[in-house]
Parts: structure tokens; C-alpha cells; sequence
């Protein structure tokens, strides 16, 4: 079944011409220094990359193609850099909640800017000591007045140093899900400060950091949709958070693979290319084919998305296959390389350390695990 378009194969073409000129040549650049410039925002912007599933009466190019905004991912992962990707990607999980559920005038304010690349959203959910238990976040907010009093913090959160607009899971009532409500903060917001750039083990080009509240006073008029009902606002995003991050998955195991099948048909050992030792050859066809079931069932799941079924257990299913598929074809792909795999010089070594996070971030693999056999009726 084809999932694509002539339309999807257009904006595929304009993201693969970005990454080519735009990112290629200074990813290893970025990825020794943390991070990469804010112009590239907006020249994804203006390429209208960043408005791929946002709304057209927002400045996106409409919210519901699913296979417009995988082929875009697709082609931003063959930077080579989950951290470039997943930072460039971040307005993906702070914004919907904002245009989904937000006042006219939050809307109108946040989303434009954002989608235009001049300004940078991030979401704000992880705490320190909470990880994946969402429903127990303890940063809080209490109503005085005109305005909300904050006081908590955040860690792990991607474009933490440098966002605008954060979009952050608060508790206003009582205890678990049902207490829990989202509001924008503001960089600059009085009582918010941003702490140092988290030194991580992958996606190096993405910047990460810890947030802090300490009385922080936020206006009543940026709270996202009514008080108490973020836990669904934050459920309803990790279903595309989760679907987009199999993307990752496979693209990472696909580029590995790549990077193998080349380097087999040079490298000589004992007298002939590796390519020609059994022992890889086969190795090489267990990578594909899982790559391949990888992919398709990420596909499958995306193409029922679009069709607006409800997919919890099928893209916790996706999620878990291909972050498995990445890890198997990123470890073997260093094998494959040896020493070289070992090397920074090396892509499959940028790999290896990216896909690691791929498994945890969006809900932990054994938080999948429990939402599947959940919805086994378990």
C-alpha cells in the first residue's frame, strides 16, 4: 500500500534540499557544540517545514495529514542527528495543546510566531525523581487572583535553554490525573529561571535543560483549556509524540543499515570485502528485514491515526518494535564497523548513542508494555 503522495514527495524533496544544504555540512559542528543556530528555525520556517500538522488559520499547512509530517521526519533524521531533529521538533509537542485548547488571543499570540521560526516552543512535563508517572507531578499552581503562583521544577526538557514558550503540566487540584492542568510560561516570566544546558549522552546537537518555579507568577489568561483537564490535553499528545518517535526509531535503524551496507563492500578482511563473509551477509538481512517490519507496521499504525481510529495499544506497539529494531541494527552496525564503529568520525557511532534515549523518551518501553497489556483486557 502506498502512503504517499505527489504532494508528500514535494515537501519530501524541499526537507531533503534543507538538510542537504542547510544542515549536512555543519551537523558535526553542531553536535560538538551543543546546539545549532536559531536561524535554522527560520529557514525551516519559511520553507514551511515547521507548519507541517499545525492549523492553516495559524500560519500551518493544516493538522490533518499524518503522512506529510512522517516524510518530513524522515528526511530531518537523514541529518544524521536525533538531537537536530528532535530539537527542531520540539513546537511538535509544546504547540498542540496551546492551538487545540487555548483562548483565541494565547492562540494568536504563541502559534504564528512559532510556525514561522521566530520564536521556540518547548514542553515541560518530566520532573526530577517522577519520569513517566505523570499523573503525580508535584509542581504546583495556586490561583491568586488574575494570576497562577508556581513553584516546582523540570528536568530532561528538549529546547529547554533557549525556548520562548513552555508549555507545562502544573497541578492545580487534588491528587493524580484528574488535578493536573497545562500553562504557558513565558521566558523572562518572573520566578522562572533555566537552568545549564544537561550534558547527555546522545542527540548532542539538541539542547536540554532543567526549569525552576519559585513563585512564579503566570497570568490566569495563559492557562491551556480548563483548569484540571491537562491530564487529557497531555494524553492525546503522546499519541503523535509516541507515533513520531517509531519514526525516529526505524529512520536511525535505516540510516545504520546504510552506513553498513557500504562500509561492507570496501572493508577488506582475510583477503576479501566483509561483504562476501557469511557471517555478515546474514547479519545484514536480519537488519533489513527488521527495518522493513519496522517501518511498515509504524506506517500501518500511522495510516489508521489518519483515519481517526483510537490506536493506544497499536502505537505503543510501534513504539516498542522499532526502538527494539533501532537498538539491535545500531549495535550491530558498530560491530560490523569494529574499531571504527568505536570512532566520533564514525556515523553509526552518533547513532548508537542517539537511539538510545528513543526508548525511553514519549513513555518509557515499560510503560508501553503496561498500556498494551492493559488494553489486552489484562
Amino acid at each position: 500500500m502506498t502512503h504517499f503522495n505527489e504532494t508528500h514527495a514535494m515537501v519530501r524533496e524541499t526537507a531533503r534540499r534543507f538538510v542537504e544544504q542547510e544542515v549536512r555540512p555543519y551537523i558535526d559542528t553542531w553536535e560538538e557544540e551543543g546546539g545549532f543556530p536559531r536561524e535554522v528555525y527560520q529557514k525551516a520556517g519559511a520553507l514551511g517545514l515547521l507548519g507541517i500538522g499545525h492549523p492553516e488559520a495559524l500560519g500551518g499547512n493544516g493538522e490533518g495529514d499524518v503522512f506529510m509530517k512522517i516524510a518530513v521526519t524522515e528526511e530531518l533524521m537523514r541529518s544524521t542527528s536525533g538531537g537536530f531533529a528532535a530539537s527542531l521538533g520540539s513546537l511538535d509537542i509544546g504547540l498542540p495543546p496551546v492551538w487545540r485548547m487555548g483562548s483565541p488571543e494565547l492562540k494568536q499570540r504563541i502559534v504564528p510566531a512559532v510556525l514561522a521560526g521566530e520564536k521556540i516552543a518547548a514542553l515541560a512535563i518530566t520532573e526530577p525523581g517522577g519520569g513517566s508517572d505523570v499523573a503525580n507531578l508535584r509542581t504546583r499552581a495556586v490561583r491568586d487572583g488574575d494570576h497562577y503562583v508556581v513553584n516546582g521544577s523540570k528536568t530532561f526538557i528538549t529546547s529547554g535553554t533557549r525556548a520562548d514558550y513552555y508549555t507545562v503540566a502544573v497541578r492545580t487540584g487534588e491528587a493524580g490525573y484528574a488535578g493536573v492542568s497545562l500553562l504557558l510560561i513565558e521566558k523572562g516570566t518572573p520566578g522562572f529561571s533555566v537552568g545549564r544546558n544537561l550534558q547527555k549522552m546522545g542527540w548532542w546537537a539538541s539542547d536540554t535543560a532543567e526549569l525552576f518555579f519559585s513563585d512564579c507568577r503566570v497570568p490566569v489568561a495563559n492557562l491551556i483549556g480548563p483548569e484540571n483537564s491537562g491530564f487529557l490535553s497531555i494524553m492525546q499528545n503522546f499519541q503523535s509524540e509516541r507515533l513520531a518517535l517509531a519514526v525516529m526509531a526505524y529512520m536511525t535503524a535505516q540510516i545504520a543499515l546504510e552506513a553498513s551496507l557500504d562500509y561492507v563492500k570496501t572493508r577488506v578482511t582475510f583477503g576479501k570485502p566483509l561483504s562476501k563473509h557469511q557471517v555478515i551477509r546474514h547479519k545484514l538481512a536480519e537488519m533489513a528485514t527488521q527495518v522493513e517490519v519496522s517501518r511498515e507496521y509504524t506506517l500501518h499504525c500511522a495510516a489508521r491515526m489518519a483515519r481517526g481510529e483510537q490506536i493506544l495499544k497499536e502505537v505503543s506497539m510501534a513504539k516498542n518494535f522499532a526502538t527494539e529494531t533501532s537498538d539491535a541494527v545500531t549495535y550491530e552496525a558498530v560491530q560490523i564497523f569494529g574499531g571504527m564503529g568505536f570512532m566520533r568520525e564514525s556515523v553509526v557511532e552518533r547513532l548508537y548513542r542517539d537511539n538510545r534515549i528513543l526508548s525511553i523518551g514519549g513513555g518509557t518501553h515499560e510503560i508501553m508494555n503496561e498500556i498494551i497489556a492493559k488494553q489486552l483486557g489484562l
